[in-house]
């Protein structure tokens, strides 16, 4: 085995040398079978360096609502220029490279001066999601603290996220983040919940649960999602003082009010309730350092009766195998809001069963990238 990784070692430190020579380059751009392999690569490389335009033309085409005007069918570039005030040559570029990306598509109509556009099936599904235009109009921050990633690395930039986020910071520096950005992220938070929501639900059946406590839960996105589908489930939700009064607002406030008990308080300092036979922690250990996670999961191993169940569902790390969405987004989120990682699924194992969990049990979805969902129990 150690023979056969020095002669794999050896084979990739000779190729890589040989690729990274501009004299190799330029001879295989003349070769007509590597020249295939030399293209690929030119154009994954150029995708990568172009990467943060398309996610800009996408931001512009989401807050500009082009997708919202384009639901009711295609409109000529001339009628989205007037309609948003923007002169027709910007206006084009801009539909221009959304057929480019892949979420517009150019319609020529005969006799007409300027191109139509529409919708493509990913334009398309794109307002099918819920949430997504939240999140796409949410990275301007994340946007601006990756101007400089080295400093981010680093650790020498204090990062718009890290000020927003009231368990990152002073409970009450958020009260200076703008209206606009606030009402974005709380819409953000609502919405993008839910699309975790459905795809734990999706993988994972709560069937035999009697008691749900959910820690974290925010105003309730994930806990109503569970009720509605299982309503013989006693739910309720653990969070912050002013996330509790805001849940208890929104609720009352809704046409169809779900019976929900509220329990206010910080999850790093004050006990959990004891009632529940089942507890979940959506999108909440990735938010937190180490210290943080195994403090909360000692607190509700406790909390729980023998044979309880716990549950989690988040993005993960890939570990061994690195993941576009668990490593390098969120990696790079969370270096962001200057607390908590990504996780791989044998780390939160080992974690869960440090603490005293067993039946560790990992769910396979078909949307990772939204979230990977592992439960545990209590032991008997």
């Amino acid at each position: 085995m150690k023979f056969f990784r020095r002669i794999v070692n050896y084979y990739v430190d000779w190729r890589n040398n040989l690729v990274s020579s501009p004299s190799f380059q330029n001879w295989a751009s003349g070769m007509p079978i590597i020249r295939n392999i030399v293209s690929k690569d030119g154009a994954k490389l150029y995708d990568l360096v172009a990467g943060f335009v398309y996610s800009q033309t996408l931001l512009a085409l989401v807050e500009l609502g082009v997708f919202s005007k384009l639901k009711t069918g295609m409109l000529s570039v001339q009628f989205l220029a007037t309609e948003l005030d923007i002169s027709v040559h910007r206006m084009s570029i801009l539909c221009q490279s959304g057929v480019a990306i892949k979420v517009l598509t150019r319609v020529d109509v005969e006799g007409e001066i300027y191109p139509y556009y529409r919708l493509s099936r990913l334009g398309a599904a794109l307002i099918g999601v819920p949430g997504l235009q939240d999140m796409i109009k949410h990275h301007r921050l994340f946007y601006a603290d990756l101007l400089d990633p080295v400093s981010l690395i680093k650790n020498q930039t204090k990062t718009k996220l890290s000020e927003y986020w009231p368990y990152v910071i002073g409970e009450n520096q958020s009260k200076n983040i703008d209206a606009e950005i606030s009402r974005t992220y709380s819409n953000l938070m609502k919405s993008s919940q839910q699309l975790v929501a459905d795809e734990t639900l999706r993988v994972f059946n709560f069937l035999g649960v009697k008691k749900l406590l959910d820690v974290g839960g925010g105003t309730g996105a994930f806990i109503k999602r569970v009720v509605q589908k299982h309503p013989l489930i006693q739910a309720s939700i653990f969070d912050l003082p002013a996330v509790i009064e805001q849940a208890k607002n929104l609720n009352s406030a809704t046409h169809q009010k779900i019976s929900i008990s509220y329990y206010s308080g910080s999850f790093k300092v004050d006990p959990l309730p004891c009632d529940a036979d089942a507890i979940s922690l959506i999108r909440v250990l990735y938010d937190h350092n180490d210290d943080v996670v195994k403090n909360l999961l000692s607190k509700i191993f406790d909390a729980l009766p023998p044979g309880g169940l716990i549950l989690i569902s988040e993005p993960m790390s890939g570990g061994v195998y690195p993941n576009k969405s668990g490593d390098a987004y969120f990696g790079f989120y969370t270096m962001a809001m200057s607390t908590g990682r990504p996780r791989d699924i044998p780390t939160h194992k080992l974690n869960l069963s440090q603490i005293g969990f067993q039946k560790i049990k990992i769910y396979k979805g078909t949307r990772n990238f939204i979230t990977s969902v592992i439960t545990a129990r209590k032991p008997v």
